[in-house]
């Protein structure tokens, strides 16, 4: 049988008590990574970590946890420094980052956004880009391993929508720094790429579709998606999965759309 794609590795996961981040945290746990699940929010981090961490059967124990959980803010440098310091004691090493956190505001026009609606997307969406590179860079450069970083973007960067344009605009730095600091590290052999989604089926729901989900207000998405449906934890799971294992390892600047076609209409 083949080795998990992931064995052996260790991984920082933002936001991964919820939505896409736990899907990639689940994925990334039965590929053989060893993750510290990161999310400001306790109750959903801790259960999944729990749940993980459990024996795969009753007659089967393990003398080290395969997660651990770090409750912070994505947007502050403190909190960055000291989630690495977390993953160091825990696990010894680290291998990928990924900047899954993110928020959206509810879909208006743009003009009555809040202007603190704004704000938090960019502390929330692209800041954490800039602290994780100010931390772990510099670790992955001692090491002289190289690491891989996956950012989270939206297929709302290349294809931006009415009444979301801030969340757009977000997104789109994302992107754009993702491909800047993947040419800017190459030499460290530290790979930056990015997944970029179409709306999917978690909590952003609601508010993309202007604050209440219904059939009604899904039907017009899900008619600009070619594949007919919207996006999953597990199909961003797996492309991430992907881009951080070795099998990627030629990869870097990618910004890859899993968005059932949306970016072709």
């Amino acid at each position: 049988m083949p080795s998990p794609r992931l064995h052996g590795k260790v991984a920082i996961i933002t936001g991964g008590g919820s939505g896409f981040g736990a899907g990639i945290v689940q994925k990334f746990h039965a590929e053989g990574c060893r993750i510290l699940i990161w999310d400001i929010n306790p109750a959903p981090a801790h259960a999944l970590a729990a749940s993980l961490n459990q024996p795969s059967s009753p007659s089967s124990s393990s003398s080290s946890s395969s997660c651990s959980v770090f409750i912070g803010d994505v947007s502050k440098a403190a909190d960055w420094d000291a989630a690495l310091a977390q993953c160091l004691h825990a696990f010894g090493t680290l291998d990928i980052v990924v900047n899954n956190a993110g928020v959206v505001h509810v879909a208006r026009p743009s003009e009555e956004v809040p202007e603190d609606e704004v704000d938090r997307m960019w502390r929330v969406n692209v800041k954490p880009l800039y602290h994780s590179a100010r931390a772990v860079v510099p670790y992955f450069r001692r090491e002289g391993r190289g690491g891989v970083v996956v950012n989270l973007s939206s297929v709302s960067a290349p294809r931006p929508r009415p009444r979301l344009v801030w969340y757009a605009a977000s997104k789109g730095a994302v992107t754009a720094a993702t491909r800047g600091l993947a040419a800017e590290y190459a030499a460290d052999k530290i790979r930056y790429n990015c997944i970029q989604p179409v709306l999917g089926e978690t909590a952003m729901v609601a508010p993309v579709l202007g604050g209440t989900d219904t059939p009604e207000g899904r039907a017009a998405p899900l008619a600009g998606i070619p594949l007919g449906r919207m996006s999953t934890p597990r199909d961003i799971a797996n492309a991430a999965c992907f881009l951080a294992s070795d099998e990627a390892e030629f990869l870097t600047g990618v910004c890859l759309d899993v968005d059932g076609g949306r970016s072709l209409m």
